[in-house]
């Protein structure tokens, strides 16, 4: 066979050979100053650019992108160190609560003052089955009365966030002149279920299921382990008013 044949028989040169010979040659144009004044390429513009100025078009926008998403994390990383601040004053001072009533005062001058939010809620089941009328953002309920209106809700381990129904945020957050439109509810969980948080917005939409529940999840794990203690004391204080209430009718 001639040389001449055996070039006819040799297949072409395709795009992507010149593609991959460039990709694992990526100094080839290095000494060829010629050929890439010789390139041209259509800009945007209309007119013809060359490879070089193709080159530092691309890397413009790869640095105009770059930085576009910087600014975006930046900007996440201010929110959530903002919120983690907001959320470290108020498990301070929940810390130092020594009542339900307390608590529930704190969580909630904090949660429409400092995150400015509508309203929170702090929802206890009371172990002896009795309701009571709600005290401020202090709400006992028995578990019944709660399965009943939330019901699956009551079964999640984690935030749930979202518009909920009428009377849902009804039995939520009692007592309220402008209604609420969308909610966070998170689990208080000490072994067993304890109660919920929920905090309320006005806005619809404000809290959807697409939210992230990282600091929701923080507060309400700290809620749950320092509510035992604060709900046997009101226990014993509520059967010791009870107490005297029999005696003084004798």
């Amino acid at each position: 066979m001639t040389d001449q044949a055996a070039t006819k028989a040799a297949p072409p040169v395709t795009e992507q050979d010149v593609v991959a010979y460039l990709k694992a040659h990526p100094d080839f144009f290095v000494h060829q100053d010629e050929l890439l004044r010789s390139l041209k390429l259509p800009h945007d513009s209309g007119r013809a650019i060359s490879l070089v100025e193709r080159q530092v078009h691309l890397f413009r926008e790869q640095r105009d992108m770059l930085r576009s998403e910087l600014g975006e994390l930046i900007e996440i990383a201010r929110h959530n160190d903002r919120l983690f601040e907001k959320s470290k004053r108020l498990l301070t001072q929940v810390i130092e609560a020594r009542s339900l009533n307390e608590m529930a005062s704190v969580i909630d001058d904090s949660i429409r003052g400092d995150f400015g939010l509508d309203a929170a809620s702090l929802i206890l089941f009371d172990a002896a089955g009795q309701e009571a009328e709600p005290e401020g953002a202090l709400i006992r309920v028995t578990r019944e009365a709660a399965q009943g209106q939330l019901g699956a809700l009551l079964e999640g381990q984690r935030a749930v966030c979202g518009q909920f129904r009428l009377e849902q945020r009804a039995f939520l957050f009692p007592q309220r002149d402008n209604p609420i439109a969308s909610v966070a509810l998170v689990p208080l969980r000490h072994g067993d279920l304890l109660g919920l948080f929920a905090i309320g917005s006005q806005q619809v939409g404000y809290f959807d299921e697409s939210m992230g529940s990282l600091f929701l999840t923080y507060i309400s794990d700290t809620l749950s382990r320092l509510l035992p203690p604060l709900m046997a004391r009101h226990s014993q204080q509520q059967t010791v008013t009870d107490t005297d209430k029999v005696v003084g009718t004798r």
